[in-house]
């Protein structure tokens, strides 16, 4: 893997969970002990929740289209209720907001450290001096950031709220993506997107970025080139002069 030119572009967007943040991991336990519950008392017969519906159906996805796409996957239609139904309610943003009560209640408790070699890839972006931001499908971008001690970095935050009042569809679109981009003062085809996600990937694919990097923390090398990635790599640290190939 050759290091990549940065000085090239006009601006780096990042995804947050799993990209910069670990935070995927959990996700994934909130995700499971919300699916699982509401499973195996509403629903026994259906297959259990499992890690590979995270990646098939969640992953890198606005929170309650997450809900929505898994349990279509299991045959199951719930009411979509209102983004103000409390967490006990039976309906689609019910259950995602369930799901986020229990994350950030985690968030809170246990903090979140970035992975370090998104570190070493933000202090050579500051260095040279490339526009930075972060597009997340989470309501909890800025909070996991905060967190983390990365909410400086970034010049633009798209996150999940942001999405939701400017009427900004979701990834895979690539809406996001090309919002974040402008508001840095880029166009798609001299920005980069770095996402983990299969649907992350898909929708800096879809917007013609200048450069799509996969960054495989589970779903798989195959399944990020499918979906557009133009390289992939584990650690975004390999991205920098100098670091491990």
């Amino acid at each position: 893997m050759e290091s990549v030119d940065w000085s090239r572009y006009a601006a780096v967007l990042f995804d947050l969970d799993g990209v910069i943040t670990p935070t995927a991991i959990v996700h994934m336990a909130a995700w499971s002990e919300l699916f699982n519950g509401y499973l195996a008392e509403h629903h026994p017969e259906a297959a259990p929740y499992t890690d590979r519906d995270y990646f098939a159906h969640v992953d890198g996805k606005p929170r309650y289209d997450g809900v929505r796409d898994f349990l279509a996957s299991r045959g199951i239609g719930l009411p979509e209720g209102t983004s103000d139904d409390p967490g006990t309610a039976l309906t689609v943003r019910g259950l995602g907001n369930r799901k986020n009560d229990a994350f950030n209640e985690v968030l809170a408790r246990d903090g979140v450290q970035p992975y370090p070699g998104s570190v070493v890839l933000l202090d050579h972006l500051g260095e040279v001096g490339v526009p930075l931001g972060v597009v997340s499908s989470s309501a909890n971008a800025r909070a996991v950031l905060q967190a983390a001690g990365l909410l400086d970095r970034f010049a633009v935050i798209v996150d999940g709220n942001v999405a939701h009042e400017l009427g900004l569809a979701g990834k895979p679109a690539p809406d996001t993506f090309l919002h974040a981009a402008e508001a840095l003062g880029a166009v798609a085809a001299d920005s980069v997107v770095l996402e983990d996600a299969v649907s992350g990937v898909a929708a800096g694919a879809a917007g013609h970025f200048g450069l799509v990097v996969g960054v495989d923390r589970g779903a798989g090398q195959t399944a990020l080139t499918n979906a557009g990635a133009d390289i992939v790599v584990s650690e975004l640290g390999h991205l920098v002069p100098g670091g491990e190939q």
